[in-house]
């Protein structure tokens, strides 16, 4: 019963044996060997974007601060989600990375900005004036950090803010496959055709064992991402074994497999939390995330039972009280686990 992340789970079959596949002899450092190039080409065809800049690193948070270095000055805001990754869980990364931007915080309900509020806050920045902080990117996030999904329109929405003051867009795709299975749409109307310039595409959440690739559609970035890479020492020698993942990944679909089987996973769970009278949903679960709220000595039942997952709060205190919890489902998560789980929250 392991709902505490999809960070937590294995990696897929596929992935592992691609690692014992490319571990055979030598290659190419840095990303020169063939599966690097494999990787290019298949991310541009999956994105229909044939001049895209494409590089790998191995953690969700260098993808996203070195995008936002890559998009930004000093001397600028960010501007995000008052819960977005990079502002809640990122310590300070894409302020260091960019060398002291400043992230400036967009009221969003249920995790998601509106284009009001998002032309609000850029309205309240000052242009032009040297004692503020000038204009820069808008990072938006789906999955956004409280399960919820922007839809197509949303997404234009907000870019085309950003596009009315010229500011560039990037998007974190931690969960990029889950939302895109959520949508329904393709993974260029879920970017650049909507007005999204740079994408952190996930893949450690969703079956790897740790890598996610920095998307430029404007191939114009990419010499000063390479150096940003470099410099802060997120190139890694034994690349293929980077590569050889998201070669995996991306070849016959696997990420779209396996994040359709962690949103099942969550529809499943989230049946069975409505079905009991006694929890309450916090957040329209839309991928593969639920943010909810059950009595405290169900919190403490369930995690002696060996369940696994995150309480919003002490576990100390009135046992009826209402507590908050988070609970992912990743796409090995199993049927029987999910329904023992609820039998705990039921009885």
């Amino acid at each position: 019963m392991h709902f505490a992340s999809d960070n937590s789970g294995p990696a897929h079959p596929k992935v592992m044996q691609a690692l014992m596949d490319t571990n055979d002899g030598y290659r190419m450092p840095y990303g020169a060997a063939g599966e690097m190039a494999a990787v290019r080409d298949r991310i541009r065809e999956v994105f229909e974007a044939p001049e895209a800049a494409v590089y790998l690193v191995a953690t969700g948070s260098a993808c996203n601060a070195l995008i936002l270095a890559t998009l930004c000055q000093p001397w600028q805001a960010v501007f995000c989600s008052e819960v977005a990754h990079i502002e809640e869980d990122e310590c300070g990364a894409p302020e260091f990375f960019t060398g002291g931007a400043k992230l400036a915080l967009v009221e969003a309900p249920d995790a998601m900005m509106t284009p009001e509020a998002l032309r609000a806050r850029i309205d309240r920045t000052d242009q032009g004036v040297v004692h503020g902080v000038q204009r820069g990117p808008v990072s938006l996030t789906t999955v956004t950090e409280r399960g919820t999904v922007y839809s197509l329109d949303q997404l234009r929405g907000l870019a085309g803010v950003a596009k009315d003051y010229d500011l560039p867009v990037h998007l974190d795709g931690a969960r990029f496959a889950n939302a895109l299975v959520t949508a329904n749409h393709s993974p260029a109307d879920m970017t650049w055709r909507a007005g999204i310039d740079a994408v952190s595409l996930g893949g450690t959440k969703n079956g790897l064992l740790g890598v996610e690739a920095a998307v430029f559609f404007d191939p114009a970035h990419a010499w000063e991402f390479e150096l940003r890479r470099k410099r802060s020492g997120h190139l890694f020698s034994k690349h293929r074994y980077l590569s050889a993942q998201m070669l995996a990944y991306l070849t016959d679909d696997l990420w779209l497999e396996t994040a359709r089987a962690a949103n099942a996973a969550c529809a499943r769970l989230v049946a069975g939390l409505r079905a009991l009278d006694h929890v309450a949903l916090r957040h329209p679960p839309q991928a593969n995330m639920i943010y909810c709220a059950f009595p405290r000595g169900l919190h403490r039942k369930a995690k002696e039972a060996g369940a696994q997952f995150y309480s919003l709060g002490a576990l100390d205190g009135d046992d009826d009280e209402m507590l908050g919890a988070r609970l992912v489902c990743d796409w090995s998560a199993s049927d029987e686990n999910t329904d023992r789980f609820l039998e705990i929250l039921g009885a």
